[in-house]
C-alpha cells in the first residue's frame, strides 16, 4: 500500500498542479503590471509631455504590481501542495 502511494506522488513533475495554477496567476499579475506601464507616446517627436510619461500609474503603481507578481511567483514555487487523503 505504501508503494502505490509513492508511485502516485512521483508523477514526473517538479511541482503539483496547484503550484502551476498559482504560477499562471503570478504571470498574469506581472503582465498586468507591464501593461500599466505602456503608453505616453507622442505623435510629435519634438513634444515631451512629462505628465504622461512620469504619471503615478507608470512609475509607482505598475512597478509595485510587477514586484508583487514576482513575489507571488516565488511563493507559488515554494508552496507545498496540500496532501489529499
Amino acid at each position: 500500500m505504501i508503494k502505490k502511494k509513492e508511485e502516485a506522488d512521483n508523477s514526473g513533475f517538479a511541482l503539483a498542479k496547484e503550484n502551476y495554477v498559482y504560477l499562471i496567476v503570478g504571470f498574469v499579475i506581472i503582465v498586468i503590471g507591464f501593461l500599466l506601464m505602456i503608453g505616453g507616446k507622442s505623435d510629435d517627436p519634438n513634444l515631451f509631455n512629462k505628465d504622461e510619461i512620469f504619471s503615478f500609474r507608470r512609475i509607482t503603481i505598475a512597478p509595485i504590481i510587477v514586484l508583487l507578481g514576482f513575489a507571488f511567483e516565488i511563493w507559488a514555487i515554494m508552496k507545498k501542495p496540500a496532501n489529499d487523503k
